[in-house]
């Protein structure tokens, strides 16, 4: 019985990223004996196995093989036979593939250091066309590792385009589309994970509603760079310098989907394409089974991000449905991260990356003075039920009126 750290700690140590999971195979055991040597079982499909005091996952070695399609479509074997070198084999990317001994020494039979060193993202085996995660990994490790400078090899696009021709890609599960998709919103380039699904074609299979931006133009005076999938992709750049909140990136990302469904006869206008776009997130959301709290983010700022923009324009009684809107009087935690998108979406323009937005403060100081009028002072004035209800807006809308007023274009 052999054990091997493999996979993302090896992957990291060498390129210096932090990491704080270890992964290890274990080559020429059996599920029995790790079990008589304390190690708690773990895994579903394969063995997996829990240390009993560090708690950090031990694998059987083993190999697989493809017998339907799909993420489950696969047959393994975990016998005491197969080698380190066979385990490895099956890995998906050459820098995943390597491991070290006991004594720290590398083991490496599929270059995966070299291709670390030049930075790309390498397939270790044909084998790799027969996953469809596969594609969904090397698309997040490309967001992932963009700091670094990683590029997908062209062979390895080759196949991942294979997967998407195949019908592979439509055999993959919406949880595990949106884990993937969720890490790379989490990582330093979420726009990669895109721009990598799209030129192996398959965004437009995952992601139908962002493929549709592109090539959709949008009125030049506001949008020097005409195209709304381009236009897309700056916001979402523009949130991932705003804020590490993933919910508030998603939100950036799919603001403007209504836009992908606009009548051509109207274009380079989009009107009414926030309320299409609202629509569109809930379908999304649904389709994927993303949480609500990325679905709510995202509706909110589908729907109000305009009026925002125009926050200078509008009339109280507007600005406070706005307020009302965004629920903001009863969940204040709600003003941030939609503040922060729309910000985003302000900013996510050719020219326009570092130019104030002062709406966002005129809407804080909104929201400030819709929350100081309590309806206390009220009560003792003799309003009740419905009157109550109508001078309680009524004091809200002066007191949003005079918080503008103070500083009617900052």
């Amino acid at each position: 019985m052999q054990t091997y750290l493999v996979g993302g700690a090896v992957r990291d140590r060498l390129l210096g990223r932090p990491f704080t999971e270890r992964d290890y195979v274990v080559v020429g055991s059996s599920p029995e004996a790790m079990e008589s040597n304390g190690f708690r079982p773990v895994g579903r499909d394969f063995p997996v196995f829990l240390h009993p005091e560090t708690h950090e996952e031990y694998a059987l070695a083993r190999t697989e093989r493809k017998t339907a399609r799909g993420y489950h479509g696969f047959q393994f074997n975990a016998s005491p036979e197969v080698t380190l070198e066979d385990d490895l084999e099956r890995r998906d990317l050459t820098i995943n593939a390597m491991a070290e001994d006991a004594d720290g020494r590398l083991i490496d039979p599929y270059n995966g250091q070299a291709d670390l060193e030049a930075r790309r993202l390498r397939h270790v085996s044909p084998a790799f066309a027969e996953d469809p995660v596969r594609l969904l990994r090397v698309a997040r490790f490309a967001a992932q590792l963009a700091p670094w400078g990683f590029e997908v090899a062209p062979d390895t696009l080759t196949l991942m385009r294979e997967l998407v021709t195949s019908g592979e890609v439509d055999a993959l599960v919406p949880e595990r589309v949106w884990a993937e998709c969720e890490k790379a919103l989490k990582s330093p380039a979420p726009r990669r994970f895109l721009e990598v699904l799209r030129e192996a074609g398959a965004l437009a299979v995952l992601f139908p509603e962002i493929e549709r931006l592109f090539g959709v133009p949008q009125p030049e005076r506001y949008h020097p760079e005409i195209d709304t999938g381009v236009h897309t992709l700056m916001v979402l750049d523009q949130a991932t310098r705003l804020s590490d909140a993933p919910e508030v990136r998603f939100a950036a990302l799919v603001h403007d989907l209504g836009k992908g469904t606009t009548d051509p006869e109207i274009l380079p206008s989009h009107h009414g394409h926030e309320e299409r776009g609202v629509d569109l997130i809930r379908a999304l959301t649904e389709r994927l089974r993303i949480p609500n709290r990325y679905r709510d983010l995202a509706v909110r700022v589908a729907r109000y991000h305009g009026l925002v923009h125009r926050i200078f324009e509008l009339r109280p009684k507007t600005v406070m449905k706005l307020v009302d809107g965004l629920d903001v009087l009863r969940r204040p935690e709600n003003v941030e991260p939609f503040l922060l998108a729309v910000e985003a979406d302000f900013r996510g323009r050719t020219g326009w990356e570092d130019k104030p937005y002062p709406q966002a403060d005129a809407v804080r100081r909104a929201v400030a003075a819709a929350q100081g009028v309590q309806p206390a002072a009220l009560i003792a004035e003799g309003h009740k039920g419905k009157a109550l209800g109508e001078a309680l807006q009524r004091e809200r809308v002066r007191a949003v009126a005079d918080a503008l007023d103070a500083h009617p274009d900052a």
